[in-house]
């Protein structure tokens, strides 16, 4: 039997200092004390705390989000739900959505980003699909600061441990350093699931008068005001904040998956709503909210795996595999045996009422009674002030000596920490579990390929962003993060249909930091809307800065795509002996390397003084895209890679390596060498196409009215090259691998940084 608590305390009426203590600033109090008519007591205190923090509110985006495009034929559910929704056809929809767990895996690595996995796993399958694939984008800080190499450990191992465990395949991601994240690295986790368009779930549609069922493990006291530490910046000392930090069990959240998906077979659920950022407060809030009623609950109901708990550790806890339903009227039994079978906590807290108030009971006392609307809708939603960012000036290459070695060049750049291989990262990770699927982006492709399964068509799934285009052009760096997505789904064949975001930022109440939040959030809205590339979910995460110095700006993009048959899919692994190399899109050919991998890493320069980020043109990114995917669907093209980070050169000495066979370049264009070999200029492809296929291209070409340059032939063992000044290099492929896939592991081992 359960110790009671004393819940005298929980009753005593709360002052403008405890508000603050939780975040809540004295304006705010100020509200919160007119829409309640008196003070809260603690318990009231602390629902409003997590409620109104950046992470649950959006207090500091919700008008600027709504820039973003949010419909299309094939969106069913946009931004609103626990995941977007869009129609694949055949009866079918993909559900998707994308989170950061970016404070707690800084301060517990290897838990933060396990239950970074369980939760973005939640929001999928709560709404009724199986998930099928998993998606992570990391960022750590300079590989020589002392707790980059334990934080890349712990949050692998995180991310494998609960991915693997729970039996769903991790197929794409990204990996980058810099001094930026050393203090605040970034963990952003992608799901994506499959389910019928006639059964998909929201957590709106409750009733009056009905069953709250909670469902799951049991509450502890891990994870209490979790949402609260992840709306406020760190500083010195953030080892105390261990205990706000969830502890996962991806073998009961694979129980979970299973148990929640039988349910959902039948037609018993009303409503349903994972327990995420702030636990029971958040899922019975959003339902109420939603469903435009009110939910009383009995504190002393609630499965509690520690003894004493008081109203205040209940509501606010944050432990993991847990779910909040309401169910139809009389299917508390039969669903309460489902969950039975799989050995899992059912139990009814609780009913609906027509009160649109949140109403706690604890030891038969009311120890919570407050309106839902101000803790949702009418939650606070400011206009921040904000200062135009200035873009970064054009960078001047003409002052920096030419590199005497190009070969050199290409070894130093391949094995940079940003460019060097994550095979380290990625053989730990199950990639191929449930046995659908076709091609993993982290071996170096641009998409990950997926298998509906049981069909011949297939998902394409990415995930894209370059913080340093974004800290040099706001605007441009948010176009081109979204492009760069467009551009990697089309590069495997498939159609792009929607995105998901997750929008990292420093402190959004310095005007400076927020005129880059609404110019970078601008960039994407107008790529999206010229591409027809809707947002349908997303997260913002806020308020990443130590010590007061913001991380750089990272909007991270991940795109779903649709391969109707996928007999016609392109790879960069394909390219054969004898192919020609063509690039595909030469737009403005300037040769960009202002923010460019070859700046930072050859030049040494870093922020403003790598110069500005690259002009990204929708109209002509659409139309190559196009032209793309008809050689991809047509069988013109072998293999096919999009250029981005390091230029043409770096990407055909990709397609190389994945290839496993040599090629020879020839630069022939009136560029100095490192911006003909190196430039970032966008919109671009490489296509590799066998002999009796260059003359198919070249129409193809033609009746589109497509630019594009022969460059290179594939063959031997070696990347060879001639630059535009008669320059030549020469590199084995063997060396090429050995430095291309030797720092990460050589890293983590101590014998480099």
């Amino acid at each position: 039997m359960s110790a009671k608590p004393d819940i005298s305390p929980l009753l005593a009426a709360q002052t403008a200092a405890a508000a603050a203590s939780q975040g809540i600033k004295a304006d705010e109090f100020a509200i919160l004390l007119d829409r309640l008519g008196r003070a809260p007591n603690k318990v009231e205190l602390g629902i409003f705390s997590v409620m109104w923090s950046e992470h649950c509110s959006y207090k500091s985006t919700r008008r600027h989000l709504g820039k973003f495009p949010t419909k299309g034929p094939r969106v069913i559910q946009g931004p609103g739900e626990n995941a977007g929704v869009v129609d694949i056809g055949d009866g079918q929809a993909c559900i998707f959505k994308m989170e950061s767990h970016n404070h707690p895996s800084y301060i517990e690595p290897r838990q933060g980003a396990g239950t970074g996995v369980g939760g973005i796993l939640r929001d999928v399958f709560t709404m009724g699909a199986r998930p099928i694939a998993l998606v992570n984008a990391l960022r750590f800080g300079d590989p020589s600061h002392p707790k980059t190499r334990s934080l890349v450990a712990g949050v692998v191992g995180g991310i494998g441990g609960y991915g693997n465990c729970v039996g769903v395949p991790t197929v794409a991601g990204e990996t980058q350093f810099h001094k930026g994240y050393n203090g605040n690295i970034l963990v952003n986790a992608m799901a994506v699931g499959l389910a019928d368009t006639d059964k998909i779930f929201y957590s709106r549609g409750a009733e009056p008068g009905n069953a709250i069922f909670y469902v799951g493990s049991k509450t502890g006291r891990d994870g209490i005001h979790g949402a609260t530490m992840a709306s406020a910046e760190f500083s010195e000392g953030d080892e105390e904040k261990r205990p706000t930090v969830q502890v996962g069990d991806p073998f009961t959240e694979k129980l979970l998956i299973e148990a929640c998906l039988e349910l959902m077979a039948t037609d018993w659920i009303q409503s349903i709503q994972d327990m995420g950022a702030a636990g029971l407060t958040s899922s019975s809030v959003e339902i109420a909210d939603k469903g435009g009623v009110g939910v009383e609950m009995d504190m002393d109901k609630v499965p509690q795996r520690e003894t004493g708990m008081t109203a205040y550790e209940i509501m606010l806890s944050e432990s993991q595999e847990r779910m909040l339903m309401v169910l139809k009227p009389g299917r508390e039994a039969d669903a309460k045996k489902i969950f039975d079978k799989w050995d899992l906590d059912a139990e009814v807290i609780g009913y609906t009422t027509n009160t649109g108030r949140l109403v706690l009971k604890q030891q038969g006392v009311v120890v919570c009674d407050i309106p839902v609307a101000p803790l949702s809708q009418d939650a606070p939603n400011y206009d921040r002030p904000w200062n135009p960012p200035k873009p970064a000036s054009a960078l001047d290459i003409s002052k920096y000596p030419e590199p005497a070695d190009y070969g050199e060049v290409l070894l130093k750049l391949m094995s940079s920490p940003d460019m060097a291989s994550k095979r380290w990262i990625w053989e730990q990770y199950d990639r191929h579990v449930m046995g659908d699927t076709i091609d993993s982006s982290q071996s170096g492709g641009d998409a990950a390929i997926v298998r509906i399964h049981g069909t011949n068509k297939g998902l394409a799934i990415c995930s894209d962003c370059n913080p340093h285009y974004v800290a040099a052009d706001p605007y441009e760096g948010g176009k081109q993060a979204v492009a760069e997505a467009y551009r990697n789904l089309s590069a495997v064949g498939a159609t792009p249909i929607a995105i998901t975001d997750n929008l990292n930022f420093g402190n959004p109440e310095k005007p400076d930091t927020m005129g880059v939040i609404v110019k970078a959030i601008e960039g994407m809205a107008e790529a999206c809307r010229v591409l027809d590339f809707p947002v349908v979910s997303g997260n913002v995460s806020l308020y990443n800065e130590t010590d007061g110095v913001g991380i750089p700006p990272t909007p991270v993009v991940g795109g779903i795509g649709l391969i109707e048959n996928l007999d016609h899919v392109a790879t960069l692994k394909g390219a054969q002996a004898g192919d020609q190399l063509v690039v595909v899109g030469l737009g403005d050919a300037t040769g960009h390397l202002g923010a460019s991998l070859y700046a930072r890493v050859v030049l040494g320069l870093d922020g403003a003084a790598a110069g500005a980020a690259p002009k990204v043109d929708l109209a002509e990114e659409r139309r190559t895209a196009g032209f793309v995917r008809s050689l991809i669907h047509d069988g013109i093209a072998n293999a096919v890679h999009d250029v981005s980070e390091g230029g043409v050169v770096l990407a055909a000495a990709e397609m190389a390596l994945a290839g496993g066979v040599g090629v020879a370049f020839t630069c022939q264009g009136d560029l100095s060498d490192a911006e003909e070999m190196f430039g970032e200029e966008q919109g671009r492809y490489l296509v590799a196409l066998s002999p009796a296929a260059v003359s198919k291209f070249e129409k193809a070409a033609a009746a589109a009215n497509i630019e594009y340059l022969s460059f290179a032939e594939f063959g031997g063992d070696a990347i060879a090259g001639i630059t535009s000044t008669g320059k030549k290099l020469k590199i084995p492929l063997a060396t090429l691998r050995a430095a291309h896939e030797g720092w990460l592991p050589n890293y983590m081992n101590g014998e480099s940084a």
